[in-house]
């Protein structure tokens, strides 16, 4: 074993291998007897593909360049379903929605929009007969905001869009019950977020097909439905929060709701991307169920929510069952996101991985460690460690290493204990990673959700610089030799903490939001109105969009930051991190500013997802005093 400073040591996970896996398969489903899924592929700039398995093989189902993704909300939603015999996705290019028999050609069954992008169709999913419901946005002006949303029916011989009805600015597409006589949707307006408030909305369908007046089932102001099913003709199953934490509920169409297993934990999550299923039905009054991101059986029958034992801890929001089949994604400390299956039927069954398990070599991978930490006020904060991790390689006696502070993004997410391959590249050469869940964050409940209310930049901040210093207390990081990333909102929080505390050396910002009144006059309409419930309304509340913003504290900023933004970005645009950039620069600030044209909020494409990870290594290394071996300088101006 070599002896060699952190940061110095040479590890088989290379920056291409770090942009191998780019994006988790998503949008799993059961049909026709097969599992269909899919994922983006890097190599091709980041086209996503749909993908079933016959017969033991993964087939890739559309020919050509097809991408099976939309922009509703800008985040994206269910792209695709069977519908009948034929497959209906929409593609990313022009956002139109297609038809197609396997084996046959693509073709568009919506119309060409006045303006490109001008009519975007997400959470597809059959209707009544041979026709796809989906909601759909229309683009009604120049802002981001100005759009219009319906929900809409897509007759597969595409004879013409039909209007369904419209309740909310937000919903979801609707479902038909069993009899085809009503149709359910979750709908939700300004200013919440669907996590804030949503209802529950139940339609007779008329005879020409769109709905009649609706009832409000469940749901409200502080009440977020994220998910429902239909339970036959005249009952809905809600994954809801009353009591304020998202449990199963079923709902009658006489208007009784009965939670099947009451708990306070947490078995569904928020609404970030609509069609995500935290449920599916096993039958028999067992459900599929995710408890925090981890597989368990709910039974109505004796009120219970039991762990699942799988070796893969975490799961996706893609649960789909039939005939005793339960299909997902899943996840490990070592393991990329994969498709998996599971016999539920047989209690010795195994779980099947339908796509490679990993790629990168094991022993140089960092396994993280849960760990609570204490903050200010005494309150809990959740984090995972993972500290450096290499066979090959100590550190010198009595060097401790340096740690990078990970933020993770919405600021309503949550960080699970899974693969990182950007982890594993920077652990492997000697760097640590603690990934914080700080207040606000998903998975523990409403109340801890709340804790961020007008709060944002300020519990965020002090969560992560609680757990920072906490790991140099009991010597664990060097407290010389702290660092924050994050990626969106995430980013906000490394960029306020740099000037807000003392604890970091550096800060690495992926796409982040910087100024609040910028970004709420330029950012899309899903997250236009996010900032009342995260900082306060306006104006009333206009001097602390200021006070909060780190555009306003950029000409002190003494900190080297690294800025890495898509020059398509349309929730934080890249105009705002150019005029952070530039106001560094008269200041004399040491930075580093790399700009990705072709990217959006977020890299998809291979060849620039490891060059960000090659760069954020050479920013540490220059930062922190050590060289990292075999990775091109990044070149940081003032420095």
């Amino acid at each position: 074993m070599k002896v060699a400073p952190y940061g110095t040591w040479t590890s088989p996970i290379s920056a291409a291998d770090v942009a191998g896996v780019v994006g988790a398969p998503d949008w799993v489903e059961l049909h026709g007897g097969h599992v269909w899924w899919t994922r983006s592929r890097p190599e091709e700039g980041g086209r996503v593909s749909l993908f079933r398995l016959v017969d033991g093989e993964v087939q890739d189902v559309l020919p050509g360049d097809w991408n099976v993704r939309n922009r509703v909300h800008e985040y994206g939603g269910r792209p695709w379903a069977p519908v009948g015999d034929q497959i209906v996705f929409t593609h990313w290019t022009d956002q139109r929605v297609y038809t197609v028999h396997i084996g046959g050609e693509p073709l568009p069954i919506t119309d060409v929009p006045e303006c490109e992008h001008g009519w975007r169709y997400s959470d597809l999913t059959a209707g009544v007969g041979a026709e796809v419901w989906c909601v759909r946005e229309t683009v009604i002006g120049d802002r981001p905001t100005d759009i219009e949303r319906h929900l809409v029916a897509v007759p597969l011989d595409g004879s013409g869009t039909r209007v369904l009805g419209a309740t909310h600015h937000f919903m979801t597409a609707p479902k038909p019950s069993p009899d085809g006589t009503h149709a359910a949707w979750i709908g939700w307006d300004h200013p919440r977020m669907p996590w804030d408030g949503t209802e529950l909305c139940v339609a007779p369908i008329q005879p020409d097909g769109t709905f009649g007046p609706h009832r409000v089932m469940a749901g409200g102001p502080r009440e977020s439905v994220c998910q429902f099913e239909w339970d036959g003709p005249a009952a809905l199953l809600a994954m809801t929060d009353p009591d304020g934490w998202w449990n199963l509920h079923r709902v009658s169409l006489d208007g009784t709701t009965t939670n099947l297993a009451p708990c306070q934990e947490e078995l569904g999550g928020p609404l970030w991307a609509l069609g995500w299923r935290w449920f599916t039905s096993l039958g028999n009054g067992r459900y599929a169920v995710l408890r925090a991101g981890r597989l368990a059986v709910l039974d109505e029958n004796t009120r219970t929510v039991t762990d699942v034992d799988v070796d893969l801890p975490v799961w996706g929001p893609s649960l789909t069952a039939a005939d005793g089949m339960l299909a997902c994604t899943a996840a490990g400390p070592t393991e990329n996101w994969g498709v998996v299956q599971l016999d539920v039927r047989d209690p010795a069954s195994t779980l099947r991985r339908l796509s490679p398990a990993g790629d990168l070599p094991v022993a140089y991978l960092p396994v993280g460690y849960e760990q609570v930490f204490t903050g200010p006020d005494g309150r809990e904060i959740p984090a995972v460690v993972y500290p450096p991790t290499n066979p090959d390689f100590v550190a010198p006696d009595g060097e401790l290493p340096p740690y990078v502070v990970h933020v993770h993004g919405g600021p309503t997410a949550q960080f699970t204990p899974v693969l990182v391959r950007v982890f594993g590249y920077l652990a492997s050469r000697g760097i640590g990673i603690v990934a914080v869940n700080h207040g606000g964050s998903a998975g523990y409940g409403r109340a801890f959700r709340e804790l961020l209310d007008e709060q944002w930049g300020v519990v965020d901040v002090d969560d992560c610089a609680a757990v920072a210093s906490a790991l140099a207390d009991q010597g664990i990081a060097d407290r010389a030799r702290l660092a924050v990333r994050g990626h969106s909102a995430g980013g906000w929080t490394g960029a306020l903490s740099i000037v807000r505390t003392n604890v970091y050396r550096c800060a690495t910002m992926t796409c982040p939001l910087l100024d609040l009144e910028s970004w709420s006059e330029q950012t899309h309409d899903f997250e236009s109105r996010y900032m009342e419930r995260l900082i306060g309304a306006l104006p009333e509340h206009k001097d602390r969009y200021s006070e909060r913003s780190p555009m306003t504290y950029v000409d002190n900023v003494t900190t080297p930051v690294l800025v890495l933004q898509g020059a398509e970005d349309k929730i934080c645009p890249a105009s705002d991190s150019a005029r952070y950039i530039a106001r560094l620069a008269a200041a004399g600030a040491p930075y580093a500013h790399l700009v990705f044209e072709g990217e959006g909020h977020g890299f998809r494409r291979a060849e620039n997802v490891a060059r960000v990870a090659e760069a954020e290594l050479s920013f540490y290394g220059q930062v922190f005093g050590f060289s990292p071996v075999g990775v091109p300088v990044l070149p940081v101006h003032n420095g």
